[in-house]
Formats: structure tokens, C-alpha cells, sequence
């Protein structure tokens, strides 16, 4: 254990919440929901404003709008996420060449490796200008928690929120942690403080009390023991950078059991493309096809097959999972179907069979031909499902908005940006020619530096160095 409060972790307060009401002024201060907003679609986050009606991160969205039936209900936006995410880690990594990624939302960073933190009050300063920062450079807000371990530096984080921040010193971790629940210490899930609980364990306090060997007898040798010096605040477990990637995934969940076989090929080829375009995004490949089906009775089955060579072209990973998913029994139904690629490289394999099977198909048709006299073809018709609640949108004359809600052939939207008052409201047909999807408003405009200059030149001084615009 560290003597001083050198590890931070880093928590953005109710991120794809938070960002949504960055970005559309007349949700600020009002629940907003995040996630699938089919039947079977569950909440990614909720707004602290929900939060109060019960609503929570993995709760069906069926539940939530029973609990907070008039909040916000949007779909993720999470190309605006992602740019947002790369802005902060970007900041925490001038703080330290340790930082640990845990999602888009959350990291550690080992503050000792940097110099930034000689003295707890050198830390809890360090930990005010990050907050500082961040929030200049992105619009949205970050909890803050510094300990000497990653696993008190969690769980100060939690007790920061929303937007604070708090130093465990070291050597007030055992008083701190006896009244907290035994859920709070990291590897006790349901299933294990169930185990606990029947043994009269309910507190952090109560399995020190109980001693190693009553948990090694209720756990087993190794949970038993992680657990018991984590319950007395022993957490040895160091900041690591550059945690690998092991596997790319993509999957869907259908609002309706699909049946159809065709239905489910189309499906399928398409999560590998979308698999195959993540891939490339990421500069990597894999030798590893993996299918994966949820069925009816919510079985899930996975299906594997190893190519002769890492790749990243979308042709052969279809095949594959074609292929795959021929071996698997889907008459009566699947909820769910994923496409992955494991077995990562930084480099792709030529497959001589896989530009055999490219050449010998008839090249593809044109998606429309032209109109008799050289006219335009036809527009496509947009559906209603096209405009999704929380999507960015443009019309030609009343510029850039998100979609409010649509239904019977008709499409609201709310005409404003992250930088302007409450905007108007407006209703048009699905279909009209002036409507298009649009791209995510950057939460934070950058102002040009003296004497020229572009944005992008701007952002590479000050407390956000090094980042870019969301």
C-alpha cells in the first residue's frame, strides 16, 4: 500500500446523460434516459434528475418509463461519446504515462509515475485542475477519487459524485470501510454476499470480524483470501497502460423473435461487416470468427472458427460466420445475434481463397439508375423508424436540431445547439426533401488564438493540451 494518494480514478457524472444535456439545452435540469428504446431495450445511463425516480444503468426501459414516464427517452449518440472519451483520456495522460482505460467513462491514473503528486495536498490539487480542465474542454463533468489503491480510489470516486472529488488518506482506509455494505469491495457480487449474508456478513466491518479462515471456508482459497485483505483495505494491484484489446464485437437484440432464416443470414452479414469496419477503425485484424445466438429460451450458443491468417476483410469474415451459422438451429426463434473477431494482430494476411471467392462474383449494380432525360433518380423515402429520438438532424432553413419524436408518417424536431437558448420546436412529414441526418455539434466551441489561426490550432495549449474537439 501506498503511502500517499497517488492513485486517481476518474468517473464522468452520468456521461451519455450528461452529454445529452450538453448538447440540447431544453433537457438541462430535466430526467433524460440513454439506451434501447425498443421493448427489449435496456437504460445505458440515466440522468441524476431520473435517478431520483429509481431509474438506473441495466434496468429494463419497459421499467424506467413506468418510473420516469416523462423523461427524455433518447438513443445513443456514440461517435459524440467516443470523441469526448478521447478528449479526456487525452488529459490524463499529461497527468501520467500510466493511465488504465475501464470504459469510455472511466480511468486510472497512477499519479506517482507522473511527478504530479509528491503530497496528498499536491494530489487533491492535481485532482481539482483535471476536474477543471475537463470541464472547460468538453462541457461535461467528472467525479474524482485519490487513495492509495485503486480500490479506495473507486470507491471515493463513488462518494465524490456528482462532481466532486475526495481523498482517502492513507491509514483511514479500516475505519472508512467497516459500516460500508460487503457489496462495495470489488469481487462481491449477488451471488457471494448472498453466501456471506446467510453467515450474518453484511458489512465490510463483519467479514474482517469473521476472520480468513471463515471465509476461506465459505468462499474457497483464493476468493477467501482477496477478499479478506480487501475488507481490511490491502488492495496491491497496480495502474496498467495499455490494456489489449483481446477480441472486437458487435451485436443486435431484436424488439421480436426472428424466425426468418433469411432474415437472419442478412443479419448476421451485416454485423460482420459492421465487426470488419470496427476492426479497420482500429488498425487491427484477427484470425478468430465468432458467432454468437441467443435463442428463444434465451440459450445463447457461440460458434467459432480460426482462418489461416489474421484479417480484416469484411468478405471473409461473412463467409465465416455464414458458415457458422449454418451449423446452428434457429426455427423457433433468436432474440439476439453477434459477430467477433479475436486472435488480434497489428498486421492482415493476404488469403488467396478469399480473392478467389471476391473475383468470382458478379460485380455489384448500380443502387439506382438515372431517370429518363438525365434527371436525378428518385429520392429514397425515409422511414419513420429512421428518425430515432436524440438524432442529430439539418434542415436546409432552419439548420442544424435533434429528433424529439415521430410516428404516423411525421417527424418532430427541436431546432437548437449546445450553444443557444431553449429552441423551437417543428414538425414536418418523414419524407421531406429538406430533412437529412446531421453530425454531433461540438458541446464546447474553441475560440480562434491571436492573430489567425484555425480551432484546431488553438486547443494545443493550455489545460487541454493535446486534445481535440469533440
Amino acid at each position: 500500500m501506498r503511502g500517499q494518494p497517488t492513485v486517481l480514478h476518474l468517473d464522468m457524472d452520468a456521461f451519455y446523460a450528461s452529454v445529452e444535456q450538453a448538447a440540447k439545452p431544453s433537457l438541462r435540469g430535466k430526467p433524460v434516459i440513454v439506451g434501447g428504446l425498443g421493448p427489449r431495450g435496456v437504460v445505458a445511463t440515466a440522468s441524476y434528475e431520473a435517478r431520483r425516480f429509481g431509474v438506473h444503468s441495466a434496468m429494463p426501459m419497459a421499467q424506467a418509463r413506468r418510473l420516469c414516464p416523462h423523461a427524455a427517452f433518447l438513443v445513443p449518440r456514440f461517435q459524440i461519446y467516443r470523441a469526448i472519451s478521447e478528449t479526456v483520456m487525452g488529459l490524463l495522460a499529461e497527468l501520467s504515462p500510466l493511465v488504465e482505460p475501464l470504459s469510455l467513462d472511466e480511468a486510472f491514473v497512477d499519479l506517482a509515475a507522473g511527478g504530479t503528486a509528491a503530497s496528498a495536498e499536491e494530489a487533491r490539487r492535481t485532482g481539482e485542475r483535471l476536474r477543471a480542465a475537463i470541464r472547460e474542454a468538453t462541457g461535461v463533468t467528472g467525479s474524482v477519487g485519490l487513495a492509495g489503491s485503486k480500490m479506495l480510489a473507486k470507491i471515493a470516486s463513488e462518494q465524490a459524485k456528482p462532481d466532486g472529488l475526495v481523498l482517502i488518506r492513507p491509514g483511514t482506509e479500516r475505519e472508512l470501510l467497516a459500516p460500508m455494505p460487503v457489496r462495495t469491495l470489488p469481487g462481491v457480487g449477488p451471488a457471494t454476499a448472498e453466501v456471506l449474508r446467510r453467515a450474518g456478513i453484511t458489512t465490510v466491518g463483519e467479514t474482517v470480524q469473521a476472520g480468513e479462515a471463515e471465509l476461506l471456508r465459505l468462499l474457497g482459497k483464493a476468493h477467501g483470501a482477496s477478499l479478506y485483505l480487501m475488507a481490511r483495505g490491502v488492495d496491491e494491484r497496480p495502474v496498467v497502460a495499455d490494456r489489449d484489446t483481446k477480441s472486437v464485437s458487435v451485436e443486435d437484440t431484436f424488439d421480436v423473435d426472428v424466425t426468418d432464416r433469411a432474415r437472419i443470414r442478412f443479419e448476421v452479414a451485416g454485423l460482420a461487416d459492421r465487426c470488419t469496419r470496427r476492426l479497420r477503425a482500429a488498425g487491427r485484424s484477427g484470425r478468430t470468427v465468432v458467432l454468437k445466438v441467443r435463442r428463444y429460451d434465451f440459450t445463447t450458443l457461440t460458434r467459432s472458427e480460426t482462418l489461416r491468417g489474421p484479417t480484416d476483410d469484411p468478405e471473409v469474415v461473412q463467409e465465416a460466420a455464414r458458415r457458422l451459422l449454418e451449423g446452428v438451429d434457429t426455427t423457433e426463434g433468436v432474440r439476439l445475434l453477434g459477430v467477433g473477431v479475436s486472435g488480434l494482430a497489428d498486421f492482415t494476411q493476404e488469403d488467396l481463397f478469399a480473392q478467389a471467392l471476391q473475383s468470382s462474383r458478379a460485380p455489384e449494380q448500380p443502387a439506382a439508375e438515372p431517370s429518363p432525360g438525365g434527371a436525378p433518380a428518385p429520392r429514397p423515402v425515409p422511414r419513420t423508424t429512421d428518425w430515432l429520438p436524440g438524432l442529430d438532424v439539418t434542415h436546409e432553413r432552419f439548420g442544424p436540431g435533434w429528433v424529439q419524436g415521430s410516428g404516423v408518417g411525421r417527424v418532430t424536431i427541436r431546432f437548437e445547439r449546445p450553444d443557444s437558448p431553449p429552441g423551437r420546436v417543428r414538425t414536418f412529414l418523414v419524407d421531406d426533401p429538406e430533412l437529412t441526418g446531421g453530425e454531433p455539434l461540438p458541446l464546447v466551441e474553441r475560440a480562434a488564438p491571436p492573430g489567425g489561426g484555425s480551432q484546431a490550432d488553438s486547443v494545443s495549449s493550455g489545460p487541454s493540451r493535446g486534445t481535440s474537439r469533440p
